[in-house]
């Protein structure tokens, strides 16, 4: 019985992702590494550090440090955060009928948990999560599962009993890993690819997911099995 849905924030919640690549474009002109598309797709769902220890080892560099680095993308992705980004289509919607079906919510980011606040309070929402917590305070974060099993516990649930939303492919990782029935909402540009069919289900917008229909493993993975 599932008793608890744990989102994932940025990029699936909120539409987060265009500024935390553009934040991190701007910064890395510094040390001449060409963010391209290709290279934020591979990095997409990353921690900040993570992110940049990616970068470096395709092309390293001396000065500036990682540490000065990671301030600035924070820094710069965090304040045009909380001033433009917006919610996901279908997000508050799905997030208010899951409150009213009972579920407790909470939001599993590798986000700093000032950002992941100052988004809650943004939206209007943070009434209806239980609880929030961040990859940061993890000794790993995404892909590793710790995030998700983590905030299961201060739910008071186990795995198995959550669902989890994730958009992408490290955050599915972590989900998947921690045991719930994951749910992949993959941007269009990435939606036909393969690593995304780890998911339980895949669903092109969170406007398209029906808890009576993708709140368990299915049949055709039981088969598989």
């Amino acid at each position: 019985m599932i008793k608890a849905a744990i989102f994932d924030m940025d990029g699936l919640l909120i539409d987060s992702e265009p500024i935390w690549t553009q934040a991190a474009r701007d910064v890395m002109r510094k040390v001449n590494f060409d963010l391209t598309d290709a290279l934020k797709q591979q990095t997409t769902g990353l921690s900040v550090k993570l992110f940049l220890d990616f970068c470096h080892q395709l092309q390293p560099w001396n000065t500036p440090s990682f540490e000065e680095l990671e301030s600035e993308i924070l820094e710069l992705a965090h304040k045009n955060i909380l001033a433009h980004a917006v919610a996901m289509p279908g997000a508050i919607d799905l997030i208010k009928d899951l409150k009213a079906k009972g579920l407790k919510l909470a939001v599993a980011s590798a986000s700093h948990m000032e950002l992941i606040e100052g988004v809650l309070k943004r939206l209007e929402i943070i009434d209806y999560f239980d609880v929030w917590h961040s990859g940061e305070l993890e000794e790993f974060t995404k892909p590793h599962p710790a995030v998700y099993l983590t905030t299961a516990a201060k739910l008071g649930v186990l795995p198995e009993e959550c669902i989890a939303f994730e958009d992408s492919h490290a955050g599915l990782r972590a989900a998947h890993a921690a045991g719930m029935i994951t749910i992949s909402v993959p941007a269009m540009e990435v939606y036909e690819h393969s690593k995304f069919n780890l998911a339980h289900y895949k669903i092109p917008s969170l406007e398209k997911y029906v808890l009576s229909e993708m709140s368990g493993v299915p049949q055709n993975v039981l088969e598989n099995e």
